[in-house]
């Protein structure tokens, strides 16, 4: 029977990579509840209250945040897997970025453009070392516990 592996942890990048996801989903979840703050989110189309199909993806949105700063800032996936996700996550922030640059809403502008352009950062680099982790060194075997 083969040992338990454990993949190792997350890099510093990824884990400021989830924080950043993290405050995304609280922002998502804030809409999707019915916060009055439009204008910093889709274009700034809508001042106050997002109507229910906004609030229905908002809610959506930060349950995917959410699982990927899970898979960003923990070791819950090998390397090559966490290194994966990362990079595509990292190419759709910077769509997100450039959509960001070019909203006509300058809440949205000024507040999500840094954000976006942070993640796109944090998880290009922690795509990078972990790829490189992953290539280079194994990752550390579980303990086993006498008795179990």
């Amino acid at each position: 029977m083969e040992p338990f592996r454990e993949h190792h942890p997350a890099t510093r990048p990824g884990e400021a990579a989830a924080a950043l996801l993290i405050v995304v989903a609280c922002f998502q979840a804030l809409l999707a509840a019915g916060a009055p703050w439009g204008e910093a989110a889709y274009g700034g189309a809508t001042s106050g209250v997002l109507p229910e199909s906004l609030r229905a993806s908002s809610a959506v949105a930060a349950v995917i945040y959410l699982v990927l700063a899970g898979i960003a800032g923990t070791p819950v996936a090998p390397e090559l897997v966490r290194s994966r996700f990362m990079y595509g996550t990292s190419a759709l922030m910077a769509v997100g970025a450039i959509t960001n640059i070019a909203s006509p809403s300058f809440v949205e502008r000024i507040t999500w453009t840094p954000v976006t352009i942070l993640l796109v950062i944090a998880l290009w680099r922690a795509a990078r070392l972990d790829t490189a982790r992953a290539t280079t060194s194994p990752a550390p075997a579980l303990q086993r516990v006498p008795g179990r």
